[in-house]
């Protein structure tokens, strides 16, 4: 039972980790344009440079 005071306080801390990283994600705009990528996978044309 001793291993759980090591446990806890780790597996909260990587969470709030994860926590941070998405919400970094979010506010720098990575999920602005869904609907973009939805249409340019079933495209036969090849984009390697998308759109900014």
């Amino acid at each position: 039972m001793s291993v759980l005071t090591y446990l806890i306080p780790i597996s909260l801390f990587l969470g709030g980790v994860g926590l941070v990283g998405f919400l970094y994600t979010v506010r720098s705009n990575q999920y602005d344009d869904p609907e973009g990528d939805a249409r340019r996978i079933l495209s036969n044309e090849w984009d390697d440079h998308p759109k900014p």
